[in-house]
């Protein structure tokens, strides 16, 4: 099986329409893809993005990913209720505190361990993208941990003593080495492809390696 690293934000919303492609890919060619958790650039890194002076980088990112889920059939419900990141949408300004955004990455991380990364992150996405209001609250994330083969549970008591914060620090700096920053970068052999519909050309490279199955 090749592997591939996938780059991934639990508040992307390109990283949530990335998520049906991404399956397809282990089911189309022999690849093995291991979920890398990062934390939303809001997060990461202050950046111009979030500046309030210029808007418009986020305000595309919000219009883009709005017209690429009509485009690909999906829903999307911008912003999600709750925001995986409190932000202020008027200021953008970003909260000092984010308990939201650290759980469900650190469950991803422990997802990935348990083998499900991908599934789980599928189901958590289209959760939060896909208009269910209070979906942190209530059995919500249960059942979707179920449907990716996972306890939710089990997930819960393992990050909360665990090293997910140290494994995330670590997938910044591989994703940083990989020569990229942003969600979601696919890397094959070294090769970074960013970005929901860059899938198309991973799959190219993948048929030129012989990887079809």
């Amino acid at each position: 099986m090749e592997p591939i690293d996938v780059y991934w934000s639990f508040r992307s919303p390109y990283s949530y329409l990335a998520t049906p492609d991404l399956l397809k890919l282990e089911a189309d060619y022999e690849v093995e893809l291991s979920l890398r958790v990062v934390l939303p650039i809001a997060i990461r890194a202050k950046s111009s993005l979030f500046d309030s002076s210029n808007r418009k980088p986020a305000m595309y990112i919000v219009m883009d990913s709005i017209r690429r889920a009509e485009f690909l059939g999906m829903p999307m419900h911008f912003p999600p209720k709750p925001d995986p990141v409190t932000q202020d949408f008027q200021t953008l300004e970003v909260a000092e505190d984010q308990p939201l955004i650290y759980r469900m990455a650190k469950l991803g991380v422990e997802a990935q361990r348990r083998g499900k990364g991908i599934p789980f992150a599928k189901e958590v996405s289209h959760l939060v993208y896909g208009g269910t209001e209070g979906w942190d609250q209530g059995d919500h994330l249960s059942k979707v941990a179920a449907a990716a083969g996972l306890d939710l549970a089990e997930m819960e008591q393992a990050i909360q003593d665990g090293d997910h914060l140290a494994e995330i620090d670590k997938n910044h700096e591989m994703l940083e080495e990989a020569g990229h920053w942003g969600v979601p970068t696919m890397v094959l052999r070294g090769e970074p492809f960013f970005g929901q519909d860059r899938i198309e050309t991973l799959r190219w490279r993948l048929d030129k390696y012989g990887l079809k199955r």
